[in-house]
């Protein structure tokens, strides 16, 4: 489109000048001839009163001399009573042309060799008819025409520059919004949904942006709407499976119950593969912006809100300490629920029931950790956990609860640890970095601990 409308434009311009310019210059050509033969003229005219007075060779001479000169003027006298024809300066026309004009009675023009001559008739006093000649080189006919035509050629240039200049810079105006919508699609189609373009250029393109981007915004919200949805699902999922899995422990022995608790735990695999795959699908969306996040201590209270009903139907104690006031963090509020679920899940699933837990929230300055603490037997390998929360899996566990953890923070340029709690088990630490130009130093402990019932950093 850049490159045709620039052709189209340099078409457009180059006749357009070519119109006016060719005419323009035949007009300056003809002022210029136009030019030359008025002074001849003037100079003829010079030469008529003293014709109109007298005839003599000498004084004429001094006349002619006066007017121009003998090479440029000559004057034709004819004879007449008794007197011979008289010529004064240098001959250049004819006598068929003097002749001619003396004949017709007006001026005429005639072109000999180097340029032209004009012929003018004047009245003699005796009644007989005189011929001014005045030569015209060929160089004063021309001058001054080849410095207006190449002041026309170079303002005829300028024009087909600047238009094409002109052209290109529209050219790029309209065709820059449209790569720019090109790129955007493809982007999209290749699943990076945080694509937009620029609302900008003519009004055609700038709508077609707006259209994009609105397409665009409505795509992410379908996604975090089914993202919303498979989270929702799995979490009134995993409550009630965990319930079952409990509750099998009382089933006693026998082959009925062996089949009753081979049947949870299949159907617990298999709905963590189902998330796990979920997970894994996620397109990639836009990235976070300023004021982007989500408050950590509401998700905090929300959550634990959510698992305090199973916690007291199994005689849990639990406690929340950090949630008190809000500490925002650059993470989507479905992840973060997301990984607090997989947290206290795994504290369900891997204590018994009456183990105490506890949520901290700390806020650092260049981070916010979270830890969740729990009274159970504690890990006794932490760094095989890990590896199963980074997909390599083991029987009894599928590692997904440390996979979601472990992506949340990373994601963030943060980090995941598990450690010995103050409760007696395990305590999983959560490192969420505030500016992710700054990753955390993955050798980098921290030192958190319990102190007195808070949680202190050094």
């Amino acid at each position: 489109m850049r490159w045709a409308l620039v052709k189209v434009c340099l078409a457009v311009t180059t006749m357009v000048v070519i119109a006016f310019a060719v005419p323009l210059g035949m007009v300056i050509k003809e002022m210029a001839r136009d030019r030359a033969f008025s002074n001849a003229e003037r100079q003829a005219a010079a030469l008529a009163p003293a014709l109109s007075i007298t005839t003599d060779r000498d004084k004429l001479a001094r006349v002619v001399a006066a007017a121009g000169s003998d090479s440029d003027m000559a004057v034709h006298i004819p004879a007449s009573r008794g007197r011979a024809a008289l010529d004064i300066g240098r001959q250049r026309a004819t006598d068929r042309d003097i002749a001619t004009v003396r004949g017709m009675g007006r001026a005429s023009t005639a072109e000999v060799p180097g340029g032209s001559t004009l012929l003018q008739p004047v009245a003699l006093g005796s009644g007989a008819i005189a011929v001014v000649e005045v030569y015209v080189p060929e160089a004063e006919v021309g001058n001054g025409v080849g410095t207006a035509w190449a002041v026309l050629a170079g303002v005829g240039v300028a024009l087909v520059v600047g238009s094409v200049a002109v052209a290109d810079r529209l050219g790029v105006r309209m065709v820059r919004p449209a790569q720019r919508l090109v790129e955007g699609a493809h982007e999209l189609g290749e699943g990076r949904l945080g694509a937009r373009v620029p609302e900008e250029g003519p009004n055609e393109l700038r709508l077609a942006a707006i259209a994009f981007n609105s397409m665009a915004d409505q795509v992410v919200q379908l996604l975090a709407n089914e993202r919303e949805l498979a989270a929702d699902l799995s979490h009134r999922l995993r409550t009630p499976l965990t319930v079952l899995r409990l509750n099998t422990a009382s089933l006693g022995e026998g082959p009925a119950a062996e089949q009753t608790r081979a049947a949870v735990a299949q159907l617990e695999r298999e709905v963590d593969t189902i998330i796990r795959t979920a997970r894994e699908a996620k397109p990639q969306t836009a990235a976070q912006g300023p004021g982007a996040g989500c408050d950590v201590a509401e998700v905090v209270r929300e959550r634990m809100g959510f698992w305090s009903a199973l916690a007291e139907d199994e005689g849990r104690k639990w406690r929340v300490a950090g949630a008190d006031r809000p500490v925002r963090i650059p993470v989507a509020r479905a992840d973060l629920a997301a990984t607090l679920d997989a947290l206290l899940g795994n504290v369900f699933r891997h204590t018994a029931e009456g183990t105490a837990f506890a949520v901290d929230v700390h806020n650092a300055e260049d981070a916010v950790i979270v830890l969740v603490s729990d009274a159970g037997p504690g890990i006794p390998d932490p760094d095989t956990a890990m590896a199963r929360g980074r997909g390599s899996g083991s029987d009894g566990s599928t590692g997904l609860g440390l996979d979601i953890v472990r992506r949340l923070a990373e994601s963030t340029g943060g980090d995941v640890r598990i450690g010995s709690s103050v409760l007696g088990g395990t305590e999983v630490r959560l490192w969420i970095q505030l500016d992710r130009r700054e990753p955390v130093r993955k050798g980098h402990r921290g030192a958190v601990r319990w102190r007195r019932g808070r949680l202190a950093a050094s």
